[in-house]
């Protein structure tokens, strides 16, 4: 994990106070926070033209010329984002919350801060250290391992391809399973077509690194199986049905799903959830060759279905699908999916809310209350089984994609809901998993999206 966000939080010692105070307000503090001020230091605020306007604040001097405070002001509805810019704007050194300040929530605060202090520095330096904010110990136990997810998926997606292919994504999986002793499985290239996975191999074998199909078992057996599956498109560059160069610009991004169900598997294993856990990562790079999938192809998927590709740029469905296939035949309490998979998702809702799409309501809303505990929003959408129509083929049992642009979300989720058996309850999560902008605690690039909601979901749900 980057050491900005490792470093961004450390433990409070009891009873003291470590580093500078910061003091939140907002427009109804503010007045407060000014008396408890002396004359000068009051006169100073007014002069830099301080106002408790969101994301604004000041550094206050004590006699010396010393930083004796820190005003924030703070929008008390999104505590997640009222010090998240912060550790890069603050001065270097160790600040802590002061009681009177006007955050309701410190801990999501807190954990906005380190979330804002990451930077991704494989390549390049970003020079000074973030600044450090002191939390009580029990708080840093629970946001630790939240920031070191969160970082996980961005490292992955900010990874460029040269550097994250099929071969390195796998080895972050095999990574983690070491880290908590679980087993790992593997079936790379051909080894697919002979164990039944052709839709992952036709996918990737069109590329001069081998497509594969990574497997992740923790946990007794003797628990409820939970499966989660993550699309890995290391690069997408649409196949044969090319990709404009805007449109595949950012294309390492297209293995975001599989970087958040690893960062959930890893969140999973380190709280001990009493779940027998499989972690399905199907890796595959979509090229362009002699021997790439083409239209009109015609494949027979994992569980017997006749799949007619229209389009090979909607691969992640197809490789996703074979994956949903093997783990529904665990028949798991649960199954989940990530994926970055529609840009009618993002049409939808934006780039910061991912869809949610359930065959069970009451997990569904469970999911959709842990993500607001979380301040970690997801917004479902319905699988209208009406539109399947849209999917309709002449000379297969369903086709990948279809001539319509309406409703790109909702199609391609009922076409990964074909793989699920009925009674299983199961959750498929369309993600952007990227910032296109910097903002306070969500720099440009890779972001994580639903990995807090889901963990609390799974915590709720499976933590006795």
């Amino acid at each position: 994990m980057p050491e900005s966000a490792t470093s961004a939080l450390i433990e409070r010692k009891a009873g003291k106070a470590q580093g500078t105070a910061i003091e939140t307000v907002d427009s109804a503090r503010c007045k407060q926070a000014l008396r408890r001020l002396d004359a000068t230091q009051r006169r100073w605020v007014e002069q830099t033209g301080f106002e408790p306007r969101p994301g604004r604040f000041v550094l206050v001097p004590d006699g010396n010329g010393k930083l004796a405070r820190v005003l924030v002001a703070i929008d008390p509805a999104d505590p997640l984002g009222s010090l998240a810019g912060l550790p890069h704007a603050l001065p270097a050194g160790t600040y802590h919350l002061a009681d009177e300040g006007a955050l309701g929530d410190t801990r999501l605060a807190a954990l906005g801060w380190a979330l804002g202090a990451y930077r991704f520095e494989r390549y390049r330096k970003s020079g000074r250290a973030a600044a450090t904010l002191a939390v009580d110990a029990e708080d840093l136990a629970a946001l630790a391992p939240l920031v070191e997810a969160t970082a996980r998926v961005r490292d992955l997606v900010n990874t460029p391809t040269e550097d994250m292919g099929p071969e390195q994504l796998a080895g972050a999986v095999k990574q983690l399973a070491k880290a908590h002793k679980a087993k790992v499985r593997e079936w790379v290239g051909e080894e697919l077509l002979a164990a039944n996975f052709p839709t992952i191999h036709a996918v990737g074998r069109a590329s001069h690194r081998a497509p594969r199909l990574v497997e992740l078992s923790w946990g007794k057996a003797s628990d409820p199986k939970l499966v989660i599956v993550g699309k890995g498109v290391c690069f997408d560059t649409g196949g044969l049905d090319l990709k404009p160069a805007d449109g595949m610009r950012n294309m390492k991004k297209d293995m975001g799903g599989a970087a958040h169900a690893i960062a959930l598997a890893g969140l999973v294993m380190q709280a001990g959830l009493p779940v027998r856990l499989t972690l399905l990562i199907p890796a595959v790079e979509n090229a362009v060759a002699g021997n790439a999938m083409r239209p009109g192809e015609i494949i027979t998927t994992r569980a017997g279905h006749t799949v007619e590709v229209d389009n090979t740029d909607a691969e992640g469905r197809l490789i996703l699908c074979d994956a949903l296939a093997y783990g529904a035949e665990q028949q798991p309490d649960l199954m989940l999916d990530f994926a970055t998979l529609t840009g009618a998702a993002r049409v939808a809702l934006g780039p910061d809310l991912p869809v949610l799409f359930a065959n069970h309501d009451g997990a569904a809303e469970q999911l959709l209350d842990a993500g607001r505990a979380v301040a970690d929003p997801l917004w479902r959408l319905p699988l209208w089984r009406p539109y399947r129509k849209m999917l309709d083929s002449s000379v297969a049992d369903f086709a990948n994609a279809g001539p319509s642009r309406h409703a790109g979300a909702i199609t391609a989720a009922l076409y990964l809901e074909r793989f699920v058996p009925d009674g299983l309850s199961w959750l498929h999560l369309d993600t952007y998993a990227w910032n296109d902008a910097d903002r306070p605690g969500r720099p440009r690039g890779g972001e994580a999206m639903g990995v807090r909601a889901t963990f609390a979901f799974l915590q709720n749900r499976y933590a006795h």
